[in-house]
């Protein structure tokens, strides 16, 4: 009997204590940064998947992009800026269909091709608090030294979290030397960070826009405990994006 009591409890750990799918293993969160101005972000989107959240982007009104890893049962909140509060500003979505780019593998050690779309169940109403963020026009990588940033909710440090929509700088870092710290980098990805301060993406942030020059070069997608962090790299999936875009995208909607 005791030994049927002992297997029961496995079994139900095994039930109840299950982590959340990918998100647990790769979040992101901002270290370093500060309070943004509220909604000078409109691009910004909070996804919510059970108990944990990731980032996203708007980047048609009927369509968000995040990180691969953060896929799940997710609710969309666009126009925030407190995500505690029911702010006006907020507009609250379902999601119709997600489309994970096909050659990423959940049980990969490293999230290549981390890049995945969500059509949205019905089209954002486009405002001052809600708007596009235009990406990439092409497909070439980034040099090194480019002044970009991030932004995100969750962790500020290693032991304060805020409601609030923070931000921070980050600077592209070159290939060669990323590699040093991430030998499996592959040519779609990037990495950005500053060498000389805790700035960074951390926990929580994943799936959020890294910004370029006003284009979104980068989607937050892993990292150690110190900068640089690694970004899916936008110019890359471009095709895949349009793509799927234009097969999916309702014209009634």
């Amino acid at each position: 009997m005791e030994q049927l009591h002992v297997f029961l409890l496995i079994f139900l750990c095994s039930l109840l204590c299950k982590p959340s799918p990918s998100v647990g293993k790769f979040q992101h969160k901002i270290i370093g940064g500060h309070e943004a101005k509220p909604h000078s972000r409109p691009y910004m989107a909070h996804l919510q998947i059970g108990h944990v959240f990731c980032g996203g982007s708007l980047i048609d009104p009927g369509w968000v992009l995040s990180a691969a890893h953060c896929h799940g049962d997710i609710t969309v909140t666009l126009g925030a800026h407190d995500i505690s509060q029911a702010e006006n500003s907020q507009q609250i979505f379902g999601v119709k269909s997600y489309h994970v780019h096909p050659e990423y593998d959940d049980e990969s050690p490293v999230p290549f091709n981390d890049v995945m779309l969500l059509q949205l169940t019905s089209k954002a109403e486009l405002n001052r608090y809600v708007q596009p963020i235009a990406l990439p026009t092409s497909t070439r990588d980034l040099p090194q030294n480019i002044h970009c940033s991030i932004a995100g909710w969750g962790l500020i440090d290693k032991i304060h979290t805020t409601d609030k929509l923070f931000e921070t700088n980050v600077t592209t870092v070159s290939r060669r030397l990323c590699k040093r710290y991430y030998p499996e980098l592959s040519d779609g990805m990037i990495c950005a960070g500053s060498s000389d301060k805790m700035t960074d993406s951390s926990q929580g942030d994943s799936g959020g826009p890294l910004i370029c020059g006003g284009f979104q070069e980068g989607i937050v997608s892993f990292g150690y405990h110190h900068p640089p962090g690694v970004y899916a790299r936008v110019g890359k999936y471009l095709a895949w994006i349009r793509q799927v875009i234009s097969k999916h995208e309702d014209p009634e909607i």
